[in-house]
């Protein structure tokens, strides 16, 4: 148990970047949705975000595992790599839609849909997908932070590793999501102070949730092609790229500190995404009329 405890702490706080991403992410699939259904969506959204790490990564993950001891192997990288891609897709297909006005499709069919039900479907079905990719990585670098342990313990600890992230990662959505009914509650008070602080939040919470909703698409650039520069650099192929925005960010927060080194760092992963998507999408639109449905389809 102390094993488990002190791996599953360690990991944990190895993904703690990623899960600060996948929290980004997850706010714009409740966005415009009605509030009474906030918590339910959330909800599924993280039983299938806890499905996506027991279910299908947990097993996959130990297969990798064992494959690799057993064949000197290297497959977790290029899986995370193509992972990455994906994302860097779907992120650059969002701005893409914006830019085009193509989003106008998306908004038909959506607004086709005679049944509540079905809206909230396409949602849920969007974010979990998404959440897979996050998910992968969280387990990756999880389990890249277990090393020497038996296949047991292991296991064990991405468990935990797993409810512990869930539970952290979607309490924080559904807190964000509903500050606008705290805000509400806090209005209807008798304090002068709480009326004040809930009618800010009324005020603010909308605009939070719009920019969320930007944020996680960024978020998808700069995971996506965070995940590719790493992999580029673990794979030793075109490692100058990653090497190079090291170098970059490593000077920036030299002078100004580790939140600009942050920054940097971040900004180079999301051009390597939107390189990397900005083709996918290029591939894709030669082949396919309306690229745009693959999305909400």
């Amino acid at each position: 148990l102390d094993d488990v405890a002190g791996a599953a702490g360690k990991a944990g706080t190895k993904a703690a970047g990623v899960v600060i991403d996948d929290t980004a992410v997850t706010p714009r699939y409740v966005v415009g949705l009605a509030p009474e259904r906030e918590l339910p969506i959330i909800g599924k959204i993280a039983a299938g975000s806890l499905k996506n790490k027991l279910l299908f990564l947990l097993p996959a993950a130990l297969l990798l595992v064992w494959l690799e001891d057993r064949f000197n192997l290297t497959l977790i990288v290029p899986l995370l790599m193509i992972g990455g891609a994906y994302l860097a897709f779907e992120g650059t297909e969002k701005i893409a839609e914006v830019l085009l006005h193509e989003h106008q499709h998306e908004e038909q069919l959506v607004d086709s849909m005679a049944d509540p039900k079905d809206l909230e479907a396409l949602q849920v079905k969007g974010a979990i997908r998404t959440d897979l990719i996050l998910s992968a990585e969280i387990t990756a670098i999880a389990l890249a932070a277990l090393d020497h342990l038996s296949l047991v313990t292991t296991a064990i600890a991405l468990i935990a590793v797993a409810l512990a992230i869930t539970a952290g990662v979607y309490g924080v959505v559904a807190l964000i999501v509903k500050l606008d009914d705290i805000g509400l509650h806090l209005a209807e008070r008798s304090s002068a102070t709480a009326r004040t602080v809930g009618e800010a939040l009324v005020r603010i919470v909308p605009t939070m949730l719009s920019a969320l909703s930007t944020i996680g698409t960024a978020a998808m650039l700069w995971v996506g092609g965070g995940i590719l520069l790493h992999g580029l650099e673990e794979l030793h192929i075109l490692d100058v790229v990653p090497h190079t925005l090291h170098h970059w960010s490593e000077a920036a927060g030299a002078g100004a500190g580790p939140l600009v080194a942050w920054f940097v760092y971040a900004l180079g992963s999301a051009v390597a995404g939107l390189i990397v998507g900005g083709t996918i999408v290029l591939v894709i639109r030669r082949f396919v009329k309306h690229p745009e449905e693959l999305i909400v389809d």
